[in-house]
């Protein structure tokens, strides 16, 4: 034991540990100072783009090749500064009176969409020659948006046109629109004076669905409102603003999904009073004042009711139960459904929206005849006759139309009767 001890300890050999670093050869100096210096980087931009003058080809041509030798990784936000303001920009906007500046830039350049397009294609075939910049151009896009009012009102103009262009081409995210939400800007009616423009450029580039899809992907479709000061953030002055400004299709957009919005909030509000049992009074109180607030149709709230009202229970797996549970349930709530079918209008999207229900959900197959009765007879008096005859004969949806027009088949023919008999002995008092 002791001689194999000695023997693995003579095998044992101490070695040294360490990192072992590699190293490099220098580059040359002047290769060093044009990747590493940033007034070096600028002033080879700049002297590169007072050669090729306003040719917007050359210009394209010069930043291609340019990138292979200067450092656009590093210093893309100077980079982006000198394309868009002739230099690097200080804090708020301003240039940077250290080192020299060039006009071939955005803000010198002529104020026309077709200087603006070409503009955009300079940036465009910059950012696909040199993949990596396409973050830092994105972040410049919202630094100088904060910069707005350091720039001049012929400035702001073009910089609001070729935003407008970036983002009908996809070269920029709709998520930039977050820097015009900035406080101040908005106070002083910066934000949305620039946003008109935007959107103008925008819109004579893409149709209003493409605009809307683009705003949705990023969630700033319902954040358009923040462009207005708190005391005017308001559905009817973001309109009337915007359709003086000619953007009427803009304005309907942010109508409907305010709309949408309103409708969302209302239903999520309204379940969870249900879930947890609110006096029908309160409910009704605070379906009306949203109503009044956010101009929602009674048609439309009697479907967010009857929606509510069926999702706010478990519901039993088996057939023959699940029709009594629903009579239970719908009895309880037959007075907030009276609340809002004050129209027959109401009464039929009521009536189709019973049977949509039960035809997308086959346990109640049966029980679209017994819903009918019960909303109709007695307290409830949720459905007049007239409705119910106006659906049986040509209201109703193609949804299990004859399944449900066969379980109705009696009750009308009752109601028919009915209101015959009526009519007779009306002739008969006269």
């Amino acid at each position: 034991s002791r001689e194999s001890f000695m023997s693995n300890q003579k095998q044992q050999k101490p070695t040294l540990t360490g990192q072992r670093f590699k190293t490099r050869k220098r580059e040359n100096v002047t290769d060093e100072k044009e990747r590493f210096e940033p007034c070096q980087f600028q002033e080879s931009i700049i002297q590169g783009l007072n050669q090729t003058g306003t040719d917007l080809e050359a210009v394209a041509k010069f930043l291609d090749a340019s990138g292979a030798k200067l450092d656009y990784r590093r210093y893309a936000e100077t980079l982006f500064d000198i394309l868009v303001a002739g230099g690097m920009l200080a804090p708020g906007g301003t240039l940077s009176d250290e080192v020299t500046s060039t006009d071939v830039c955005l803000f010198k350049a002529q104020e026309d969409m077709e200087t603006m397009q070409a503009y955009a294609q300079v940036f465009n075939k910059l950012i696909r020659r040199y993949k990596y910049l396409e973050k830092g151009f994105e972040e410049e896009i919202k630094k100088l948006l904060l910069f707005l009012k350091g720039f001049t009102e012929s400035e702001r103009t073009k910089l609001a046109m070729l935003t407008g262009i970036l983002l009908a081409n996809g070269d920029i995210s709709a998520s930039i629109l977050s820097s015009l939400f900035n406080e101040n800007l908005v106070k002083e009616g910066v934000s949305a004076c620039f946003a008109v423009k935007l959107f103008k450029s925008w819109l004579s580039e893409k149709d209003i669905g493409s605009v809307a899809a683009s705003l949705r992907k990023v969630g700033m479709d319902n954040r358009l409102m923040e462009l207005f000061p708190a005391n005017k953030r308001s559905c009817e002055h973001f309109a009337k603003y915007f359709t003086d400004a000619g953007l009427k299709e803009l304005s309907d957009f942010v109508k409907n999904q305010q709309s949408i919005g309103a409708r969302k909030e209302l239903q999520k509000e309204l379940q969870q009073q249900i879930s947890c049992g609110d006096p029908l009074k309160d409910i009704i109180a605070y379906i009306r004042e949203e109503i009044k607030r956010n101009n929602i149709s009674e048609q439309t709230i009697i479907g967010l009711i009857w929606f509510s009202v069926m999702s706010s229970v478990e519901w039993n797996k088996k057939e023959e139960l699940v029709t009594e549970q629903a009579i239970k349930l719908l009895k309880q709530y037959s007075p907030l459904l009276k609340a809002f079918t004050s129209q027959d209008v109401s009464e039929l999207t009521l009536l189709l929206k019973i049977q949509e229900y039960c035809y997308d959900n086959i346990h109640f197959m049966k029980a679209f005849q017994k819903i009918v009765v019960l909303l109709y007879k007695g307290k409830a008096d949720v459905l007049n006759e007239e409705s119910i005859l106006k659906w049986y004969s040509e209201a109703h949806s193609a949804k299990g139309k004859s399944i449900f027009l066969e379980q109705m088949k009696t009750f009308v023919e009752w109601l028919k009767n009915a209101e015959e008999e009526s009519e007779s002995e009306s002739e008969e008092a006269d």
